[in-house]
């Protein structure tokens, strides 16, 4: 008498890892803890994009989900994604009326005198040709972060960042014009294009009260490797 082996449920091609990296999932909502380094759409010089690698992430949907908002892409951590039109809609109907609360890490170069505070800084496009480059302009787009002292360590600091509004770059451009760029920001810090240490800001936590009937969803990304060092030297007990 012979046997058979029963067959086995595929197992998703996922080069990436994205599937041990899911911090939520529901039959609406995913959120992801990005990779750094990973851009999530494609930009002028095209290229590898987390938007290509969508679909590992069906989850026996017909569609793969796609991207409620943005993060750049040297930034780790908490990413929504949509998993339905409807869920899309009503994400981002929250992103546009600041209903998301978002919590960032950064580990920035000195640092500011107050244990907390808020910084405003209208900003701009530096330059049309490449509108992810921002700068101050007092006639340009009102944004504003709060910010909070965590730890301190040899001129670092770090870092809870509130974006109140969500412009492009707008945490990066406000600790640099603060005088307290974020260690490893090449656009606005002095740090290298090559062999530095790495972008240094994680998109830390984020809470969604996506239904009214049911607590907010939310979800807390652990600091990328890159960042522990600097986190523990500042008093992180990770």
């Amino acid at each position: 008498m012979s046997t058979s082996t029963p067959p086995s449920h595929p197992v998703p091609d996922d080069p990436l890892g994205l599937i041990p990296r899911l911090l939520y999932r529901d039959a609406s909502i995913l959120i992801l803890n990005k990779p750094a380094g990973l851009p999530v759409h494609k930009g002028p010089g095209g290229g590898e994009t987390l938007a290509d690698h969508l679909d590992v992430l069906r989850f026996g949907l017909p569609r793969p989900p796609e991207l409620a908002h943005r993060l750049d892409k040297d930034t780790a951590g908490c990413l929504v994604l949509g998993r339905h039109r409807r869920a899309l809609e009503r994400l981002g109907l929250m992103f546009k009326r600041s209903e998301v609360s978002k919590t960032y890490w950064a580990v920035v170069e000195g640092g500011p005198a107050a244990a907390a505070g808020e910084i405003a800084l209208a900003m701009s496009p530096r330059d049309p040709k490449r509108g992810w480059w921002m700068k101050a302009d007092p006639q340009g787009q009102p944004a504003l972060t709060r910010y909070t002292v965590l730890g301190r360590h040899e001129g670092r600091t770090w870092l809870a960042l509130e974006p109140v509004t969500g412009r492009t770059h707008q945490l990066r451009l406000h600790c640099s014009e603060s005088g307290f760029p974020i260690l490893g920001d090449t656009i606005y810090g002095a740090a290298p294009r090559q062999g530095g240490p790495g972008l240094h800001l994680l998109a830390r936590s984020i809470v969604l009260p996506y239904d009214p009937k049911r607590p907010p969803v939310a979800a807390e990304a652990p600091p990328p490797a890159a960042m522990e060092a600097a986190l523990n030297a500042c008093g992180w007990a990770g």
